[in-house]
C-alpha cells in the first residue's frame, strides 16, 4: 500500500469553492503512477515495446468535499483481477483528521499497438511483483 499526501490548489476548485469532481481523477492518477514507479515501472520503456496501461473502468463514491489549501492523503493498493485486469482500490482521506473523503476502485488493463486487450507476461510479472494478495 502506497501513500501520497497533497494539498488542494486554488484553480481545482469550483465556484462553490470546493475541489471539483473531475480534479479527483488527476489526484488518484497522479498516485497511482507513483506506486508504479516506485515498482520501477517505466511507461515509455513498455510503449516501445508495444505495451499500454490504460483504464478502462472508474467507480468512485464521493463521500465528502475537499475546500481550497486544504491537505489530504491519497491511499493505493493495486491488486491482480485476471489475466488482463488489475485494480487500483484507491481512498482520499482529508489530514489532519483522516475523514474519509474519496473510495475508488480504478480497473485497468494492458492493450497493444491496435488498442486491444492483450496479455503480455511483462505486465503478469510486473503484478504478481507489486499487487497486494
Amino acid at each position: 500500500k502506497s501513500f501520497l499526501e497533497m494539498e488542494v490548489r486554488d484553480y481545482e476548485c469550483d465556484f462553490q469553492g470546493i475541489v471539483n469532481n473531475a480534479v479527483y481523477l488527476n489526484y488518484l492518477e497522479h498516485a497511482r503512477h507513483k506506486v508504479l514507479r516506485e515498482a520501477d515501472v517505466d511507461f515509455i520503456d513498455l510503449a516501445k515495446k508495444g505495451i499500454n496501461l490504460v483504464v478502462i473502468r472508474s467507480e468512485i463514491d464521493y463521500v465528502s468535499p475537499l475546500k481550497y489549501s486544504q491537505k489530504f492523503i491519497v491511499g493505493s493498493a493495486i491488486r491482480k483481477i485476471s489475466k488482463l485486469r488489475f485494480a487500483f482500490d484507491q481512498a482520499i482521506f482529508s489530514l489532519p483528521d483522516k475523514k474519509s473523503i474519496i473510495k475508488a476502485v480504478i480497473i485497468g488493463t494492458s492493450i497493444n499497438h491496435e488498442g486491444r486487450p492483450q496479455y503480455f507476461p511483462e505486465v503478469d510479472d510486473l503484478l504478481s511483483r507489486i499487487a497486494n494478495p
